[in-house]
């Protein structure tokens, strides 16, 4: 009887989600973006990018308000504004003598704060909490077809160029020294970054898409050595989080974004705890007398 209890329970709770049409589509779009971001973390994680990640998605900001204004969908601006702020941190970084890292902080900033001066003096219905934390459970149509598109182009673009992504991301020197076009990947996977942190715009927002872009590709990163099975755990990681991260805020009436980023930081506390390979646990067994 407790077991049919127990089952009945579970049913209800995986099913009666299912019931209301803005729930699957934001099941849907969340494990896609989840899926993607996750495939494209484990770049991010090998090359060191995290930071550069947070620059991009928040410099999408104004992009957004611009495109409001402009009566252009929100993903051309964001864009265009996330390709920019890349192209400002290269030249700013050549020309002068300021680390790459103090660039980057002072693009971001400056980006993320012309968009909030941009939403408070723009007569608009742009929901500023929706910019910076997503608004994944009311999703339209045509955010999801948006999504579809954008999705479609990272992933094609990653796996066509795989092997010249992944040996860039370990290698570039060597990578330079046979022949690749190092500084075309360069911009060529910082214009993917743009396109998921747009995607992920609708799910997460612009505070923490960062997280699906690096959370994934570090759990992944500390269970296995290999790459194929690097991506494959960071996609099904991400993708997991973000399908119980939309069940848990309904049930518990919570962020949406919050609780599928606070999923994916659970799974890598796990990771870092228990990972059979790389685990601090396992670590300090083995360094046990």
């Amino acid at each position: 009887m407790t077991e049919l209890l127990a089952t009945a329970t579970t049913l209800s709770w995986l099913l009666e989600p299912l019931s209301h049409e803005f729930m699957v589509r934001a099941l849907v779009v969340s494990a896609l973006v989840g899926g993607v971001c996750g495939l494209l973390s484990c770049y991010m994680t090998l090359k060191g990018w995290a930071l550069m990640g947070d620059a991009v998605s928040h410099a999408v900001m104004p992009g957004v308000v611009v495109a409001y204004a402009l009566g252009l969908p929100f993903s051309i601006g964001a864009f265009v504004f996330g390709v920019g702020s890349v192209a400002l941190i290269g030249f700013v970084k050549q020309k002068s003598r300021v680390k790459e890292d103090t660039v980057i902080g002072l693009v971001f900033t400056g980006f993320f704060a012309l968009g909030l001066v941009l939403v408070s003096k723009t007569r608009s219905n742009i929901d500023l909490t929706h910019i910076l934390f997503g608004n994944v459970l009311g999703i339209s149509m045509a955010d999801i077809q948006q999504t579809l598109l954008i999705s479609g182009i990272v992933v094609a673009i990653l796996l066509v160029l795989r092997r010249d992504f992944m040996l860039f991301c370990f290698d570039p020197t060597h990578a330079r020294s046979i022949g690749i076009n190092t500084g075309l990947l360069h911009y060529l996977l910082l214009s993917v970054l743009s396109l998921a942190a747009v995607a992920g715009l609708q799910t997460v927002g612009i505070i923490l898409v960062v997280a699906m872009l690096i959370t994934p590709g570090a759990t992944a990163y500390l269970l296995t050595d290999r790459f194929d099975r690097m991506t494959l755990l960071a996609i099904l990681s991400s993708a997991l989080s973000s399908v119980l991260g939309v069940y848990i805020s309904y049930w518990t009436d919570s962020s949406t974004a919050g609780c599928i980023v606070l999923v994916q930081t659970v799974l890598f506390l796990l990771t870092f705890l228990f990972s059979p390979r790389y685990g601090i646990l396992k670590v300090q067994r083995s360094l046990a007398p």
